[in-house]
């Protein structure tokens, strides 16, 4: 019943910027987390950065100082913004909700990924 939907990728030139958005809706009781993961051509997948309720955050270590991972409680939705783009950064960018269900059941829900190429 919740669905969760990212979007923003594209092409973009190295040293660029992209700014991902990803919105859930439907019906739960409340979200305690969101988080960003990526899979690039050949790798496993792999946590970028994260955002609790409390607007805790981490990141990777790759992405430390470049990208800014930030949340709207009000509208459910988080973002990535993503500057300094680096060819290594291209992949397949997912977006992941940990809520809570109507039931007060943890759940996770993964969106379909969106692609980003940083490319010349």
């Amino acid at each position: 019943q919740v669905q969760l939907v990212a979007s923003g990728g594209g092409l973009v030139q190295p040293g660029g910027s992209l700014r991902l958005s990803c919105a859930a809706s439907g019906s739960f009781f409340s979200i305690y987390a969101m988080a960003w993961h990526r899979q690039g051509p050949g790798k496993q997948r792999e946590p970028v950065a994260a955002i609790t309720a409390g607007n805790s955050t981490n990141y990777a270590e790759s992405v430390k100082g470049r990208f800014t991972i930030s949340r709207d409680n009000a509208k459910n939705t988080v973002y990535l913004q993503m500057n300094s783009l680096k060819p290594e950064d291209t992949a397949v960018y997912y977006c992941k909700v940990d809520y809570y269900s109507l039931h007060h059941v943890y759940t996770v829900l993964w969106a379909r990924g969106t692609q980003v190429t940083v490319s010349s």
